[in-house]
């Protein structure tokens, strides 16, 4: 018995059973309320200034929620973070994409000005999403004019990281698929005029206070690979300190759900961009 007492005192106290993040759920950030425009907050136990992570599901832009984060939320309160995991409204009903990344910029308002009380350091925010998630991360991290009918500035985000999207270049997308799925990009992104507003590449200039940007993309999908290549070279053109990831062995849903395992390469990728962030 007393053998059986001392090893469960060791596994009690092994530091692999992280303690549990401090969950706030459906907590509005726009009124009146509307589930579509909520998030989820996932603190550490402890502590304060920690930095913050904005999280955007992916989804087609049409379908996806908040709770679809995996061991993400662990994983970044492990690693000292305050987690945010965001709702905005979807297609068809009576909404467009702009108004998609309008609701994520509201979004960011919110927990820039209510992060101090979840633990969180308004002043080191980071931005990030999978799929449609990764083309409106892009976009609020590009075009400044989101944050700023908001009363922010792209220099409130510390970093970006959009995860394996195809519409860094709308028109080029459109260019790159069979017709049947260049008309329903047509269909969601609209006229070409929107397509190339939609765009985050379009955005991309000198001077305006873009962050660091770490694009992680599936190594052999020619689509996510195009697109993010071409986002990561206008960035660094424009000066920005930008990096596209190819993740080896990964389809467009494991990027998504093994980030933040232990052992999974994008995820180390991802804790070593933040870091050297942090470390400035």
């Amino acid at each position: 018995m007393r053998i059986l007492a001392v090893l469960l005192v060791v596994f009690l106290a092994s530091p692999l059973l992280a303690a549990e993040p401090n969950v706030h759920r459906d907590l509005a950030y726009s009124e009146p309320k509307n589930e579509r425009q909520t998030l989820d907050v996932y603190t550490p136990a402890e502590g304060k200034d920690h930095p913050v992570v904005v999280w955007i599901h992916g989804g087609g832009w049409q379908a996806g929620d908040k709770k679809e984060v995996d061991q993400k939320p662990q994983a970044f309160v492990d690693k000292g973070f305050v987690f945010v995991s965001i709702n905005y409204r979807l297609l068809p009903n009576n909404v467009t994409i702009k108004q998609m990344a309008g609701d994520v910029a509201k979004a960011i308002r919110w927990t820039y000005d209510h992060a101090k009380d979840y633990g969180g350091d308004p002043d080191t925010m980071f931005v990030m999403g999978h799929s449609a998630g990764a083309q409106l991360a892009a976009l609020v991290c590009t075009d400044d004019g989101y944050l700023k009918a908001e009363k922010l500035s792209l220099s409130n985000i510390k970093g970006c990281v959009p995860v394996d999207g195809d519409t860094y270049d709308v028109p080029l997308q459109i260019q790159t698929v069979e017709q049947k799925r260049a008309d329903a990009y047509k269909r969601k992104f609209g006229d070409a005029d929107n397509q190339k507003d939609l765009s985050p590449v379009t955005h991309v200039a000198k001077g305006k206070n873009i962050p660091p940007v770490l694009i992680l993309h599936v190594a052999d999908h020619p689509e996510t690979k195009l697109q993010s290549q071409r986002l990561a070279k206008a960035l660094q053109e424009a000066g920005v300190s930008a990096k596209a990831y190819p993740a080896e062995g990964k389809t467009h849903d494991t990027i998504n759900a093994d980030l933040g395992l232990p052992d999974d390469k994008p995820t180390k990728e991802l804790f070593g961009f933040l870091d050297a962030l942090l470390k400035k």
